[in-house]
C-alpha cells in the first residue's frame, strides 16, 4: 500500500498539503524564519503524527476492553539536534488518563500494545531517537 501526498506551494514560506481523509493541512515557517507563522511546522506536526497513532490504538483499545476512562491525552517532549539538518533525537511520549475508575493494568497494556506492536510512526522514530514512555494516572 503506498500513500501519496500533494503539497503546493501558496506563497512565501507557506504550503499546503492534502491529506487521504480529502482534509487539507496549511504549513508555514515562523516570522523568524520568514514566513508569516500562518501554517503548522513540519517537526512539530511529526509529533502530532507520532501522538496521533498511538492515541489512536490506545483509543480503539479502551473502546475494546470497555474501560472508564473520563480524558486522556498525550504529551510529546522532544529534543531537537544542535546541528544542520536538525533532527529529533529524543522524544518523551507521556500518556495521561484521567477518571474515577481507571483500571491502570489494562490501560498500561493499551499503551504498550500501541508502543510495541501497532503505532507505525512510534516504529519510525524509533529509527532515529531515543523513545522515553511514561504513563500517568490521575484519579479522581
Amino acid at each position: 500500500m503506498t500513500n501519496h501526498i500533494s503539497t503546493k506551494w501558496v506563497g512565501g514560506m507557506a504550503f499546503e498539503s492534502n491529506n487521504p481523509s480529502g482534509l487539507n493541512l496549511k504549513i508555514d515557517a515562523s516570522p523568524e524564519d520568514g514566513g508569516e507563522g500562518s501554517g503548522l511546522r513540519p517537526k512539530a506536526l511529526m509529533l502530532s503524527s507520532l501522538a496521533g497513532c498511538s492515541g489512536l490504538d490506545v483509543a480503539s483499545l479502551i473502546k475494546k476492553m470497555k474501560l472508564e476512562v473520563d480524558d486522556f491525552h498525550i504529551e510529546t517532549i522532544a529534543n531537537l539536534t544542535d546541528e544542520h539538518p536538525k533532527y529529533y533525537d529524543a522524544v518523551s511520549i507521556e500518556y495521561h488518563f484521567y477518571g474515577s475508575n481507571l483500571k491502570e493494568e489494562k490501560l498500561q497494556k493499551a499503551v504498550d500494545l500501541s508502543v510495541e506492536k501497532y503505532c507505525g510512526v512510534m516504529e519510525m522514530f524509533r529509527r532515529f531517537a531515543q523513545l522515553e514512555i511514561k504513563t500517568f494516572f490521575h484519579l479522581k
